[in-house]
């Protein structure tokens, strides 16, 4: 089917969701003429036009392929979450006018935020009690019940920053400054404004599944899963976690740099490299951190176990940790669990028939607590060294661990208790590495840690792993449904929690990015992830490369580290 645009058409021809062809006349929104809801019952909130999401108030204007998106898929669960959002900010300005919304980082399954008084230009959040959760979580549900539109229209970008300047809202005026486009998507709910990275529902009586939940001097906004959108899930409050996001936001708070527009305008004075040496030191801070609370732990552990989801930057932390532990007078022997992966032929396949790579299952994990016990009674050891290419593992290096020197073992399951059961806890000291992003778009527009990750796999695959950005994005479900099955649970059990996260980071690997996700055609099903992506990367300022100190964990993506791989 012919996808182009042509001019002065009167009418242009349309197949929604595999069907017949029809024709539909010139400027006929998408909503007029799609079913209410998707095949498997669920109420359809946007669409994918020729492959790129977009509203139901999408005109056609142009010969099209579309395909329905409903609650129960990805994107429409993306799509619920900012509406959620705008929701939340919406019953606050009814209830407290003077109190402004800051929606910070994710926390299991919800959004963490907090208020600030707008009469004061606090940078403290102002506190919350319960009753003040249970007015606005009262108030929401009015909203829904009473069905607010929730209006999109197209601004010229000037005239939106006019609007949210109006409003106090420095922080929109200040990221679209950036933006570098004519024309911005402004959405209206009742008398507010605002702008999202993204579509929205088409009103909030779709809103039906929601809590809010008082934490810390904030709130959790929680919301369904994606694949899961009529219930919500038991809250498990995550202290750990929560407790390396605060002091990060303390720290941002410090610096001033909490969204992406106060990253841009350091570019623009040049003032950048100064904040890159800053984020590293912080990092390096800790990590130095880490390795004294590991020598001078009275139990004295010999096993150093180290988790993280994909693309955390766990190789690189595990070098600059052993450095550190030198400098502690240990000498640690690392060990990778990649190299104990089964052959491939026997590796464990996920519900699409592809090899799971995330399962526990791929592990040999019998051969590893073998060589694990030999090393810890002093005996030598022939570790294995798992060929990519081959599919198998072949003989590796022969190692001996020297008496009080600590074995550090590296992998996504290195916490899961099943790995090393026989072994005895007080041998063990457990670290768990993930990038916990807490630099925000703008005070509404969170950025998920699982961005920050895929764009780094996209990366590291298309340099160094000869895989192109279809197969990294089509690869990248089942990679999060492994961590959700195989990592995450473990998370709390960890003695330290190292956060992997640079700021910065999106500056510079957006330049790697971008020409990848621009090589998969739009006829490709992931291309809609891609144009996602793509639209959250053109939010930054470029970083150059170069500033980039060769010791970054941001190296084991982009090249040039001082390490070896």
């Amino acid at each position: 089917m012919q996808t182009s645009k042509s001019a002065e058409r009167a009418t242009y021809r349309v197949r929604v969701d595999g069907g017949e062809e029809m024709e539909v006349s010139a400027g006929t929104r998408v909503k007029d003429f799609l079913p209410r809801t998707s095949r498997d019952g669920h109420p359809v909130v946007a669409v994918r036009f020729n492959n790129k999401v977009a509203s139901l108030d999408r005109p056609v204007d142009r010969d099209a392929t579309i395909q329905t998106v409903d609650l129960a898929s990805r994107d429409g669960g993306l799509i619920y979450r900012r509406s959620l959002t705008f929701l939340l900010i919406r019953a606050v300005h009814d209830l407290y006018p003077d109190l402004k919304v800051y929606i910070n980082h994710s926390l299991n399954r919800g959004y963490y935020g907090e208020v600030y008084n707008t009469l004061t230009n606090g940078t403290t959040p102002q506190m919350l009690a319960e009753p003040d959760i249970e007015r606005i979580l009262a108030r929401m549900r009015e909203l829904v019940e009473e069905d607010v539109p929730f209006v999109r229209c197209e601004l010229p970008t000037e005239e939106a920053m006019e609007l949210f300047a109006e409003a106090g809202m420095d922080d929109k005026v200040a990221l679209l400054k950036y933006r570098g486009k004519d024309m911005i998507s402004v959405y209206r709910c009742g008398p507010i404004f605002n702008h999202f990275y993204g579509q929205l529902l088409p009103s909030t009586g779709l809103l039906e599944n929601f809590d809010l939940k008082l934490c810390g001097p904030g709130f959790v906004l929680r919301f369904p899963r994606y694949d899961a959108p009529y219930e919500l899930p038991e809250y498990v409050h995550y202290d750990r976690i929560f407790s390396i996001y605060q002091e990060h936001e303390q720290w941002s708070r410090i610096l001033g740099i909490r969204t992406v527009a106060h990253l841009n305008e350091l570019v623009d004075t040049r003032e950048i490299n100064e904040y890159v040496l800053i984020a590293e030191a912080l990092q390096e801070k800790t990590l130095a951190r880490l390795a004294d609370e590991i020598t001078e732990h009275p139990r004295k552990p010999r096993l150093v176990l180290l988790s993280g989801p994909s693309s955390s930057g766990k190789t690189t932390t595990v070098k600059r940790l052993a450095i550190q532990l030198r400098v502690n007078g240990l000498r640690p022997l690392f060990v990778g669990l990649d190299d104990f992966f089964v052959e491939r032929d026997k590796t464990p396949r996920d519900e699409t028939g592809e090899f799971d790579f995330e399962s526990f299952g791929a592990i040999d994990v019998e051969l590893l607590q073998d060589c694990v016990r030999r090393l810890l009674k002093g005996e030598e050891v022939a570790l294995p060294k798992f060929d990519f290419v081959q599919g198998r593992p072949v003989p590796g290096r022969k190692v001996r661990l020297q008496a009080g020197q600590p074995l550090l073992l590296e992998g996504i399951h290195a916490l899961n208790p099943g790995l090393l059961p026989h072994f005895p806890d007080g041998w063990k000291y457990k670290v768990y590495i993930s990038p916990l992003t807490h630099l925000n778009i703008d005070d509404h527009n969170r950025i998920a840690s699982s961005d920050a990750r895929v764009i780094r796999r996209l990366v590291r695959d298309s340099r160094y792993r000869g895989h192109n950005g279809v197969a990294t994005l089509t690869r990248w479900p089942s990679v999060r449904r492994g961590e959700e099955k195989n990592i995450f649970p473990y998370q709390e059990q960890a003695d330290f929690i190292f956060n992997s996260s640079l700021p910065y980071e999106v500056c510079v690997l957006k330049q790697y990015a971008q020409p990848v996700l621009q090589g998969i055609p739009r006829e490709n099903p992931i291309y809609s992830e891609a144009a996602r992506l793509t639209k959250f990367m053109s939010y930054f300022r470029d970083i150059r490369p170069e500033i980039v100190p060769r010791h970054s964990l941001l190296r084991e993506f982009i090249g040039g580290s001082s390490f070896k791989y």
